[in-house]
């Protein structure tokens, strides 16, 4: 079988011999992977000019529904990935990681990209800067999508989730993608891309495969054009120093394996649960994807009075761990992804074996069941100590990448730190204490050091994600060592794609180009009550100024009554000496009542319901007497999909302005409501 390539429209096998690829397990060729022929420069062209076009005219909700789209069938065909992952040496539980992880990355972004983005094509950030002191000149900034190409060069231990990670932020963002996985696992990503393309669910030109070298693809990128790298750091240097990278500012994001560490606090004993927990996660760590995660716990700090209890914990863990065929049932870790990673893992073991110590484990005798361990490329579970970690150097800079770990002895809470942070920079660290100041203590002295840190203790074990496990929600990658780039971290990741431009104007002409009203900004006020408009009739800055209502000392005692709100300031005068009150206030909550009762067309029409609010804000006190009106502005409009037993509808964003009679403005709001659409 030849891997082929999905270039340009069309599925490419690459002419000439090719690379031989292997089953893990058995060592039998299953497959000849080659990029020979294929035009990468016609590639980059064509994702920049076929998919980059129609992925920038959707809108974020219309790209969160096809990612969502995309995800449903993907889970719908995983049976079909899991079978060609056992040529990986992959368990069920490590496939489970690399498909469904991966596609359950597809249905976070979906979610929310529908959620916390606009329905638009573009992203207004923050809020507008004051440029001018009458308000005529303003600053914002807007998010627009690249309108070059993403490429994504991924590592051989996670073929699926590895893709699907960086797919998801990039078509969110309105990207097209050209994906380059590692040789050795390439199979199972063609597989995925496949399926994906068959679906025909992306737009033409949104994703492209090179099965093989990357050739001459880098010397094509320009400013427009993202890099994304995971694996060595020496590789990912390399590629970031290219000519063309440099020359032309081309972004570039690497996320490299690291020294990642694991703490036991120096408050745990073996009577404590954390310290189950803690042995529980070295195990897990060094066992599945057979330790080939660039988040493994590869040194494990323990106090020093701690060690031996740890060790011979973890080895009676790991005595029991099967390694062999990942297809038999009692089996519970199987073989690295080849060979050349056996040769590579185990000289990494020699290495640091000058400086440490064999406790667990053998670089040539161990068992394998249900499989020929010369054959296949099997490596047993190996736990060392290093005794002088001050003095070894080794252990701070080699990582043997598979089912290795380093216990690591510390005095003191300061010591574990010095320790961590000699790992120049990682991933991912956890810990694990009881003793929230021994947490804090540990958190603020190693943070700046790694990308994610995991605190455990048994309050909230049995619900974690785990040491190693990567979440779309919260920032993936770390400082120094670990590539200091970033990925994932939901929305965050989603404007790495695109371009972040200040725009400078008056409200009114930014408030078109955003398609949101600002302060400032001209309104447009008529005859027509604004409620008594369908949705698309509505226009941003379409403005109702109500008349006014007189606050009353009744109205407050008939609020206290209703809400059983008593402060002091509401119900008795005697006690407003030395506060900022001057008498009886109204209560805000009835000045955001009085304010609705002073805007809403009480007939029934277009406004289906109250949705909610955004902000609120009590900007002066309101007192008896006071007459208040309100200022009622469409803010933003929100166009909804169509959801069963609900009208067509979209979400209405208005600005409320509450000013008394001295024009003093007394509250500020953004409520929302859901309003019909017309057709």
């Amino acid at each position: 079988m030849k891997l082929r390539s999905y270039a340009a429209g069309n599925w490419i096998e690459g002419d000439g011999s090719g690379t031989i690829l292997y089953h893990a397990v058995n060592g039998t060729p299953i497959g000849e992977i080659s990029s020979k022929g294929i035009d990468f420069k016609q590639m980059l062209n064509y994702a920049k000019n076929i998919g980059g076009p129609k992925l920038r005219k959707m809108t974020f909700h219309e790209r969160a529904r096809m990612l969502k789209a995309l995800a449903q069938f993907l889970m719908s065909r995983k049976e079909l990935f899991y079978d060609v992952s056992k040529a990986t040496g992959a368990t069920r539980v490590d496939s489970w990681i690399d498909i469904e992880g991966g596609i359950g990355t597809l249905f976070t972004y979906a979610s929310k990209g529908r959620r916390e983005l606009p329905n638009e094509s573009f992203l207004l950030e923050g809020n507008p800067e004051a440029l001018s002191k009458n308000g005529t000149f303003i600053g914002h900034h807007i998010c627009v999508p690249l309108e070059g190409a993403a490429i994504h060069i991924n590592a051989f231990n996670f073929p699926v989730w590895g893709m699907l990670e960086k797919l998801s932020p990039t078509i969110l963002a309105g990207v097209p993608a050209i994906i380059k996985p590692a040789s050795l696992t390439a199979y199972l990503t063609e597989s995925v891309v496949k399926e994906i393309i068959d679906s025909k669910i992306l737009p033409e030109g949104a994703l492209q495969l090179i099965c093989g070298s990357s050739g001459d693809l880098l010397d094509h990128v320009d400013c427009q054009d993202i890099v994304t790298f995971t694996g060595s750091a020496g590789t990912g240097k390399m590629l970031k120093t290219s000519k063309s990278i440099v020359e032309n500012s081309v972004r570039f994001n690497m996320e490299a394996d690291s020294l990642n560490c694991s703490i036991l606090g120096i408050d745990v004993t073996p009577d404590k649960e954390e310290f189950d927990l803690y042995v529980k996660e070295i195990v897990r760590e060094m066992t599945v994807k057979a330790g080939q995660k660039c988040t493994a716990i590869r040194r494990a700090l323990v106090p020093e009075n701690m060690v031996e209890s740890v060790i011979n914990a973890v080895k009676t863990k790991l005595n029991k761990n099967t390694v062999g065929n990942p297809e038999l049932e009692n089996v519970r870790m199987g073989p690295l992804a080849g060979k050349p990673q056996v040769e590579e893992v185990r000289s990494r073991v020699l290495e640091l074996m000058s400086s440490c110590e064999l406790v667990s484990g053998s670089v040539d005798e161990f068992d394998v069941i249900g499989a020929n361990k010369t054959d296949g490329a099997f490596f047993p579970t190996t736990l060392l100590y290093c005794s002088n970690p001050f003095s070894s150097n080794q252990v701070h800079d080699i990582e043997a990448f598979g089912p290795v770990s380093t216990i690591i002895p510390y005095k003191t809470t300061a010591e574990a730190i010095e320790l961590a942070k000699r790992g120049k920079g990682s991933l991912v660290g956890s810990i694990f204490t009881n003793s929230d100041d021994v947490a804090r203590e540990l958190f603020f002295g190693t943070a700046s050091y790694h990308g994610r840190l995991m605190i455990i203790n048994k309050d909230s074990a049995k619900e974690s994600t785990g040491h190693g496990s990567p979440m779309p929600h919260l920032v993936h990658g770390g400082p120094g060592r670990a590539g200091g780039g970033e990925e994932l971290g939901g929305i965050r990741s989603v404007t790495h794609y695109m371009q972040r431009t200040a725009i400078q104007g008056h409200p009114t002409t930014i408030s078109a180009i955003g398609n949101k009203w600002l302060k400032g900004a001209e309104k447009n006020e008529d005859n027509v009550h604004p409620f008594r408009k369908y949705f698309e009739e509505l226009k941003i800055g379409d403005t109702l100024s109500t008349h006014g209502r007189t606050v009353t000392e009744t109205d407050i005692v008939n609020f206290t009554g209703v809400s059983g709100d008593n402060f002091y300031a509401h119900t008795d005068v005697t006690s407003l000496e030395g506060t900022f009150f001057t008498s009886r206030v109204a209560h805000g909550y009835f000045v955001m009542s009085a304010a609705a009762g002073l805007f809403v067309d009480p007939k029934k029409g277009p406004v289906l319901a109250n949705y909610g609010i955004d902000e609120l804000r009590f900007t002066q006190p309101v007192y008896v007497g006071d007459t208040i009106r309100v200022n009622l502005t469409v803010l933003e409009k929100i166009d909804k999909e169509d959801k069963e037993g609900m009208p067509p509808h979209g979400v209405v964003k208005w600005d409320v302005e509450v000013f008394n009679q001295n024009k003093e403005q007394v509250m500020q709001a953004s409520i929302l409501t859901l309003v019909a659409k017309k057709n």
